[in-house]
């Protein structure tokens, strides 16, 4: 159990996702059901991390990152319309990490999309700088 950890959300109709639309980082379709779609810094939580926050039966998987989340160990929920996702707001929530994803596969996504932008680059720096 990880305890404290910030949570914000996001939809796709946000100006900064319009252009992605409806699609994650690894370029499914963004998800809200029983599995949810997640964003987070994957020099923290790698690329297909499963987890589930305290008191929700929901799973979530971190399946997309944005520029704002990287270094702050914030984790953004995907939320399905801007009323749900003001509803969510900003919560300190307890995780239970089912299964951790994979550094490798985060950087197979990233190192081509590195000179693109500089938060992508912090994210490929901080998980080539793991001890191995």
């Amino acid at each position: 159990m990880i305890a404290g950890v910030r949570t914000t959300a996001y939809t796709h109709t946000e100006s900064d996702h319009i252009e992605y639309g409806p699609r994650t980082a690894v370029g499914t379709l963004l998800k809200h059901g029983q599995v949810r779609s997640a964003a987070a810094d994957w020099s923290i939580y790698p690329v297909g991390t499963v987890f589930q926050i305290q008191g929700d039966s929901s799973l979530y998987i971190v399946d997309d990152y944005g520029s704002a989340i990287v270094g702050t160990k914030t984790i953004d929920l995907y939320k399905p319309s801007h009323r749900a996702m003001n509803l969510w707001g900003t919560r300190h929530v307890t995780i239970r990490v089912i299964k951790w994803g994979s550094f490798a596969k985060s950087l197979a996504i990233l190192k081509p999309r590195a000179n693109k932008a500089p938060h992508v680059r912090r994210m490929v720096a901080r998980i080539e700088s793991r001890p191995a």
